[in-house]
């Protein structure tokens, strides 16, 4: 995978995934469907790890995407509006996966039960760290000197000013401002999504072969028809 990524790499990159996505949802629905039971558990196991590096694959692509253009990230052109809404950090929100599981897995133990729980307790404080450190950045940009900076920052961009001769001072403090700013997003990205690969992982240590197939169905079809729908809305929208 080349290190030189931009938005238009990425959209075809993420065209290719999606049709694999649908082919991997066929696959896993289709294991649903027949007897599931009667398969060997390592059949499964195969197919499972074949997700999660399909999976994989795209948090790869998004790292290289991240460290050319991270603010693209925060509201990417190649998702639909109602996509972009479930966006937390330029991603889905670790927990939500919690909420897939009980909604899809109906075969639960006690003791699965309360091991998921135990875990939306702990992902939920991560976020609330990630929340956190989100809003101290924000904040950090509304208070001198970091204000000025970025609307004269601001104001060159949406006026298309050159940078060419302006003194060296103030593009010095403007290159300063966006190093700081870009390093601090990426490392934010980076954990959030480190969290939704975690949470992913420590889900699967839960369920039994059978309920993660179950549960990678649920989350293909969610994406799925958040996708289309979206599209839908979109098109439906700029008639």
């Amino acid at each position: 995978m080349s290190s030189n990524w931009n938005s238009s790499s990425f959209q075809l990159f993420l065209e290719g995934w999606l049709v694999r996505q649908e082919h991997y949802l066929d696959e896993l629905t289709t294991t649903t469907e027949s007897n599931i039971y009667e398969k060997h558990d390592s059949v499964l196991r195969d197919l499972i790890e074949c997700v999660l590096a399909h999976y994989q694959q795209y948090y790869e692509a998004k790292s290289l995407l991240s460290k050319q253009d991270v603010f693209i990230l925060f509201s990417p052109v190649w998702f639909s509006a109602l996509e972009k809404s479930f966006l937390w950090i330029t991603g889905f929100r670790p927990c939500l996966a919690i909420k897939i599981v009980k909604n899809s897995v109906n075969d639960l133990s006690e003791e699965q039960l309360e091991k998921l729980e135990k875990l939306k307790l702990e992902i939920k404080e991560e976020e609330k760290e990630l929340d956190e450190d989100l809003i101290r950045i924000q904040e950090n940009l509304a208070a001198p000197p970091f204000s000025e900076i970025a609307r004269r920052f601001g104001r060159l961009v949406m006026n298309g000013i050159e940078r060419r001769g302006r003194n060296k001072e103030e593009e010095e403090e403007e290159e300063e401002f966006m190093a700081m700013l870009t390093s601090e997003m990426e490392i934010l990205v980076q954990r959030a999504d480190f969290l939704r690969l975690k949470i992913t992982l420590k889900v699967i240590e839960i369920l039994d072969s059978v309920q993660t197939v179950r549960f990678f169905v649920a989350v293909g079809k969610l994406q799925i028809r958040i996708r289309k729908l979206g599209f839908q809305r979109d098109a439906q929208r700029n008639r």
